[in-house]
């Protein structure tokens, strides 16, 4: 086939696209009719991670998973738009890492509603000024984020899914490598970038910001002032890159959750995240554990949090293979409940691939 040809062949395909792509919408239009009347939630995470499984198992194509996940997470927020504008809160300004994690999971059809602080995400979500919000738990080099846990400790949202997101660090500033003196950031990437400031950039202050784009426009202003921040922080206040994907590790990646008003439905591989506080007496966290290991549940993540209510009382946090509503890890969270002091269900949610 001629050059011509294949192009005409390719239009061919477009057309049958776009007449599937109504096809479907006309069926969503149908489904949000039904999901009017009878209550339910527009954004279904566990039904959406199970659609998308199951076009990566039948995908014959050399296109990609991730390649397929992206093209279906537009169509999916496409679609869903049709029932209903979903609204997003994320820590800001624009160009955050939230704020990319938000538009990497929900799509581009939402309206995404930076707030000032992670504390500010779970109070849009809470009172329902935000049907979601989207928070970071957790980064592979640095470890847990402690604001979102502690917010978790008085909080009523409920985790409905997670985002991973790969995070590449670049630093930005006006001036030149040698004449910076200054470098803003949010604390995390401090610690994600700690070796490679300690070694071209010993004597610069480093100060410490709300997010990672905050620091960008801090930087854009002041003369020997530099940030670490992502490519699309630097092109949102024109910063050029001194130094790009300067993190540590080269496997850098964030993992997110996504909060709401409930957790999701069973989608047949999930995670459970669930928060406690232990009683008073001698072997109390192996007592607490000990309900998982006997049904054979895999604890993926355990953290502790001082309670801030009184002195040496700490708060646990583990992530769970399962669902809180399978038999199985139900009983074990009862049995959980009985061993502890308090215990709280943070939610259940599709256990997603890291990618």
């Amino acid at each position: 086939m001629t050059l011509e040809q294949l192009r005409a062949a390719i239009d061919g395909v477009d057309d049958r696209i776009i007449g599937l792509l109504g096809e479907r919408a006309s069926l969503v239009e149908e489904v949000g009719r039904v999901k009017e009347k009878s209550g339910d939630s527009y954004y279904a995470p566990e039904r959406e991670e199970n659609l998308l499984r199951r076009l990566v198992a039948t995908n014959t194509s050399r296109l990609p998973e991730a390649g397929l996940r992206a093209i279906y997470r537009e169509i999916l927020s496409s679609m869903r738009a049709l029932e209903q504008t979903i609204k997003v809160a994320y820590l800001g300004p624009r160009t955050t890492f939230s704020h990319q994690a938000a538009a990497r999971h929900f799509g581009s059809a939402v309206e995404l509603c930076p707030e000032r602080t992670i504390g500010e995400v779970f109070e849009a979500v809470e009172r329902g000024r935000t049907h979601y919000g989207v928070v970071p738990i957790e980064n592979s080099q640095e470890g847990s984020v402690n604001a979102t846990l502690d917010r978790f400790i008085e909080s009523d949202a409920r985790i409905c899914a997670q985002v991973f997101l790969p995070v590449e660090l670049n630093l930005l500033g006006n001036g030149p490598l040698a004449k910076v003196r200054k470098v803003y950031s949010h604390p995390q990437p401090f610690g994600q970038c700690r070796r490679w400031l300690a070694e071209y950039l010993p004597a610069a202050e480093c100060v410490e910001v709300s997010s990672t784009a905050r620091a960008a426009e801090l930087a854009a202003t002041e003369e020997g002032a530099a940030a670490l921040a992502s490519g699309m922080a630097g092109e949102e206040f024109n910063l050029p890159v001194l130094a790009p994907s300067i993190q540590d590790a080269s496997s850098n990646v964030t993992r997110f959750f996504v909060i709401g008003r409930k957790s999701a439905p069973p989608s047949g591989r999930d995670k459970t995240s669930v928060m406690f506080a232990l009683r008073d007496q001698p072997g109390a966290l192996a007592k607490a554990l000990a309900p998982f290991e006997k049904a054979g549940i895999s604890l993926t993540r355990i953290e502790s949090r001082p309670s801030k209510r009184q002195a040496w009382e700490y708060y646990f946090f583990v992530d769970l293979a399962g669902h809180a509503g399978g038999a199985e890890l139900a009983a074990a969270l009862v049995e959980l409940s009985r061993v502890c002091a308090f215990t709280r269900i943070l939610g259940s949610y599709p256990d997603t691939p890291a990618s």
